[in-house]
């Protein structure tokens, strides 16, 4: 068996808290597709950006075609026929993909536009890539850049590709299109490595697939071997559920009626153009889109957070009030809260909007209720019995309820600040990425509770980016293209192609789906 990696007992460590790695041990097989598996904080990317040479290990050996080497900088591991695709690309927008392939290239090579432009339209035609070299990096789509990214890479003459989460934001049909790419590379002998944590499409891509639990090395497995439990467990270190509730939706009543939703960035852009929808209290609608197509003013516009144009409306729609609806726009968070709006909001930034990171679980909770109490005398005793309650269901691990939440890890914090917000017994409860950074036990311990508070008659607008979980938990999908509603389906009726073409192609005819 020839190798184009070896690692044998490599150690990282950053401060004398957090070991990123634990005396690792593995292989990477020349010609063959490796899945790098593994739950948020498992140490997957640290481990290959020692190969890449981000980091330098501690203490360990790397080999590399049957040698010892010293990989102290991307430069060398170029040298070795090593290269990187980072999952935030390092593309300068201004410049062409032409002039971002010739950036970094030895002096005499760069200005040479004519030969890097021959040498690039090579590499497409030869592994199947689609890129327009004279278009701006400002004018690519997310997809594109990935593109520029890994033919970048490749004019560099490497054999081993990492990848790191390279699907993260590419629809299903773009998904595919890279998994050709990659398909031929393999094809061309090259080692190509995927860090992902994507199960389904561990099991489409790769030929093995190497399991990283909490910085240590577990095992690696072939894949036609495998299952999605199987390698579940390995993660996870135990068995773990894998069927997500969704119960049947009934008695329905509307809780939001959103109208012409539009939200303008600083340049004047409609960021959110003219969004309408209803929400109805019994069902999980979900929000579909490629990353930075409204998702976030969506939510933040209706909780109050962001500033709409004019002819925007969101009414709301009390439990037991139903006859009355409020308008929400034009009001600010503490007048909706003040009016008796019962709605939840867990933010895409946690730490930023969701809760204050020097507070404890205790005063992160209390945060909710401080305007109960008179003068100096705040209701400690409630919050206090919340966040007792939270850490107990939610399993969060935390040295006391008074630890400052900012010490938490990511995925404990997004407990924490879930567990607040369904504890409010909300009306409407709006989650953005509510298990980004959350171990797989813990995100269907999330997707089931979003379940039961559907069951309560909770309304839930819930914004993912794994379709998958989407289809399979919600019972409508709203899906958003360059900021607008590009159509709602329904869950139960649709399939991944659907919506990723919507997420991809807006519509001229402005048809929407009911």
């Amino acid at each position: 068996m020839e190798y184009a990696v070896q690692l044998r007992h490599i150690t990282k460590t950053f401060g004398a808290q957090v070991i990123a790695n634990n005396d690792v041990s593995m292989d990477i097989r020349k010609g063959e597709i490796l899945a790098v598996l593994g739950e948020n904080g498992s140490g997957k990317t640290t481990l290959m950006n020692m190969i890449a040479g981000i980091y330098f290990p501690d203490s360990g050996e790397i080999i590399v075609d049957g040698q010892q080497v010293e990989i102290a900088s991307p430069k060398d591991a170029f040298a070795l026929g090593i290269g990187m695709v980072h999952q935030h690309f390092k593309l300068v927008d201004v410049f062409t993909a032409l002039e971002n392939i010739a950036l970094g290239l030895d002096s005499d090579q760069k200005f040479d536009l004519k030969q890097v432009r021959a040498k690039a339209e090579k590499i497409c035609q030869r592994y199947g890539f689609e890129l327009d070299l004279d278009q701006k990096v400002y004018e690519m789509s997310v997809s594109q850049k990935q593109t520029l990214e890994i033919v970048k890479v490749l004019y560099r003459d490497v054999n081993i590709l990492i990848l790191d989460e390279p699907t993260a934001v590419l629809t299903p049909q773009e998904t595919e299109k890279l998994f050709d790419v990659i398909r031929n590379m393999k094809k061309d002998d090259k080692s190509v490595v995927i860090i992902t944590h994507k199960l389904h499409e561990v099991l489409e891509i790769s030929d093995r697939v190497a399991i990283l639990r909490k910085g240590e090395y577990i095992d690696t497995v072939e894949t036609k071997d495998a299952t999605e439990s199987s390698l579940t467990e390995m993660m996870v270190g135990k068995k773990v559920e894998l069927d997500i509730r969704r119960s049947e939706r009934k008695d329905l009543v509307k809780r939001l009626e959103v109208r012409h939703l539009t939200v303008k960035n600083i340049e004047g852009r409609a960021v959110l153009d003219d969004a309408s929808f209803d929400l109805y209290g019994g069902e999980i609608l979900g929000v579909a889109g490629i990353s930075g197509n409204g998702q976030k003013e969506l939510l933040e516009a209706i909780a109050g957070l962001q500033k709409t144009e004019e002819n925007s409306s969101v009414k709301f729609y009390e439990k037991g009030k139903e006859e009355t609806a409020v308008e929400l726009i034009g009001r600010t968070t503490k007048q909706i809260r003040d009016i008796g709006v019962h709605m939840a909001f867990v933010p895409e930034d946690r730490l930023g909007m969701g809760l204050v990171g020097s507070m404890g679980m205790t005063g992160n909770m209390m945060l909710k209720t401080f305007h109960n109490g008179r003068g100096i005398n705040l209701d400690f005793k409630n919050p206090r019995q919340k966040a007792e309650t939270v850490k107990e269901e939610l399993e969060v691990l935390t040295p006391s309820l008074n630890t400052p939440v900012s010490r938490l890890s990511g995925g404990n914090v997004q407990k924490v600040l879930v567990g607040r917000e369904i504890s409010e017994e909300p009306t409407v409860l709006m989650m953005a990425y509510a298990v980004r950074g959350l171990d797989i036990n813990t995100s269907y311990t999330i997707y089931n509770l979003l379940d039961d508070e559907k069951k309560k008659g909770v309304a839930v607008l819930y914004v993912g980016e794994d379709l998958d979980v989407l289809i399979d938990m919600c019972d409508r999908i709203l899906v958003l293209c360059d900021g607008k509603v590009n159509g709602i389906v329904e869950a139960r009726d649709t399939t991944k192609e659907e919506v990723g073409l919507l997420m991809t192609n807006l519509r001229e005819d402005g048809e929407r789906d009911e």
